[in-house]
């Protein structure tokens, strides 16, 4: 950080910006990263790429931040919300798949809505406190129905689904450096691909499209503000560095997490399934009741001085959503009115 302030090139242009993007892209085992000014513009960016237009319909789980339904809303696409499971907190690929034998058809190869006759184009997995979702059976979803697979990684550096980074499985994924992930930039995020083409476009796209010229000022599309500072990648260079430390310290959290909860009536600690390896980026319980013996947990945590937090509001609740497409949400359901987020920091497991 020091070395980019001496050179002066701290804005969007400089040495650690490309450099950050190579170390990135080798972290999470993809050919191609672009960084970004925050996770929910790469995810925007990873939307346009992958051919979501106007009036088409994205499918994404009902349990996640707002800023994934808030980046398909960006394209002035339809969030179209989907169920989870118990199992990773993901997507259901089962419930996925029996949802869409309901209500979508294959015209042309192109996936439509038969309610509503609109195209849906893509599906957003979101691995949901840093645990991987099902990717193979989302993927064979998206292959039965010609749909474009998205990795909302926000949340997931450093975790894996068998011997592979997530990330590293879609078309393309968006990454967070925000200050509470797992390390940060400031801000922060990056779009992951294999796709030379679509990491090409990516650059150009979150860089005011901007045609390459020692001097003019032309632009060839509608383009945007997107590119990560060179102080930022700086700070990413040096935080990827110790990346390996911090994982082993959020997993040695939750195994103290996990011993000490072992014993508590009603609560349970979620763990990892056997053929992942997740990041815990937040450790998370799931408690007995509904959910206003949830926030009378919490109360009594925060009365305590440990600021515990439940999960998201499902989107389909928010009142900006309520009118979009949704499947039934029988585990997100009845995982909103369970989870409590406990403190997570990498400090904590040192």
């Amino acid at each position: 950080v020091k070395d980019c302030i001496d050179t002066g090139w701290v804005s969007s242009a400089g040495a650690y910006v490309d450099r950050f993007e190579q170390d990135l892209a080798v972290c999470c085992e993809v050919k191609h990263a672009v960084a970004v000014v925050n996770g929910t513009a790469a995810l925007h960016v990873s939307l346009l790429l992958a051919g979501v237009e106007s009036g088409d319909e994205v499918l994404l789980p009902a349990l996640t931040f707002v800023a994934t339904g808030n980046a398909v809303a960006y394209c002035s696409a339809i969030p179209h919300f989907v169920d989870c499971e118990q199992a990773t907190l993901g997507v259901s690929a089962d419930a996925l798949e029996q949802y869409l034998n309901e209500i979508a058809t294959l015209d042309g190869g192109v996936c439509r809505n038969r309610g509503t006759g609109r195209i849906i184009r893509s599906l957003i997995v979101m691995h949901t406190f840093g645990h991987p979702s099902d990717l193979p059976g989302l993927a064979r979803v998206c292959e039965k129905y010609n749909l474009v697979l998205i990795e909302d990684a926000a949340e997931a550096l450093g975790s894996r689904y068998g011997d592979r980074h997530v990330g590293s499985h879609g078309l393309l994924s968006a990454l967070s450096f925000n200050g509470n992930k797992i390390m940060t930039t400031g801000g922060g995020g990056a779009i992951l691909t294999d796709d030379a083409v679509l990491a090409e476009r990516a650059k150009h796209l979150t860089t005011t499209a901007k045609l390459k010229h020692p001097w003019r000022f032309d632009h060839d599309l509608i383009g945007f503000n997107y590119r990560l500072p060179n102080i930022n990648a700086a700070l990413g260079c040096a935080q990827l560095e110790q990346l390996p430390a911090f994982l082993e310290a959020k997993r040695n959290l939750a195994a103290r997490y996990r011993e000490r909860i072992a014993s508590i009536d009603g609560v349970t600690f979620f763990v990892e399934q056997p053929f992942v390896r997740s990041n815990y980026w937040l450790n998370v319980i799931l408690v007995d009741g509904d959910m206003t013996q949830r926030d009378t947990l919490i109360g009594a945590f925060h009365e305590s001085g440990l600021l515990v937090r439940p999960v998201w509001t499902l989107l389909n609740r928010l009142p900006m959503y309520m009118d979009c497409p949704c499947a039934p949400l029988p585990v997100a359901e009845r995982l909103e009115q369970q989870i409590i987020s406990l403190p997570s920091g990498v400090t904590l497991g040192g």
